[in-house]
């Protein structure tokens, strides 16, 4: 995928999941058999803050961050959307194709979660999720399991775990600007 074509993300609209605990992000106790991860951070203070941080995770703010051309035939909030991130080239780059599993789009607690389709170099699933908390701190957490799912993301094994945590601190601190203002 990706090599001098750009998948339409439309046409992923039922492609199957590449894994089998699809909404396991929301789970209490990430799925077994993965590498899982939970990231927290505070990223503000107040509604003001709260509102711009959950405006930047639904515009795709934290995949730009780091890079990212991003596709999608339709909002971040809504079950069902299949966005292709592409890392490099628009033709010529890596494709990471997934599709919206759950989101929360009202409260004090709003995001979303993405799974991997078919032709992801990994398997697994991301949630992104901004709340504000009774005491006015604003929290951006991102919660993680996923498996190095094609030959060339296993080949590169070290490598690929580093450029995923270098990319998950840009995720954190650019929802973090964003907060900000």
């Amino acid at each position: 995928m990706g090599l001098f074509r750009a998948t339409d993300p439309a046409g992923l609209a039922d492609a199957p999941f590449s894994y089998a605990e699809v909404g396991g992000t929301g789970a209490a106790a990430l799925p077994t058999g993965y590498r899982t991860a939970t990231y927290s951070t505070v990223v503000g203070s107040g509604r003001a803050d709260f509102e711009r941080a959950v405006a930047a995770v639904f515009d795709w703010r934290a995949q730009r961050s780091v890079g990212f051309h991003v596709r999608a035939d339709g909002p971040a909030g809504v079950p069902g959307t299949v966005v292709v991130l592409t890392f490099g080239l628009p033709r010529l780059g890596v494709e990471l194709p997934c599709r919206v599993v759950e989101a929360r789009t009202t409260g004090n607690e709003r995001g979303f979660s993405y799974g991997t389709l078919a032709g992801h170099p990994e398997s697994g699933e991301e949630r992104f999720t901004v709340r504000l908390l009774p005491g006015g701190d604003v929290v951006y957490e991102i919660r993680v399991f996923f498996r190095l799912a094609s030959p060339a993301a296993r080949l590169a094994g070290p490598l690929s775990l580093v450029l995923q945590r270098l990319g998950t601190r840009r995720y954190l601190a650019a929802i973090g600007r964003a907060a900000a203002g």
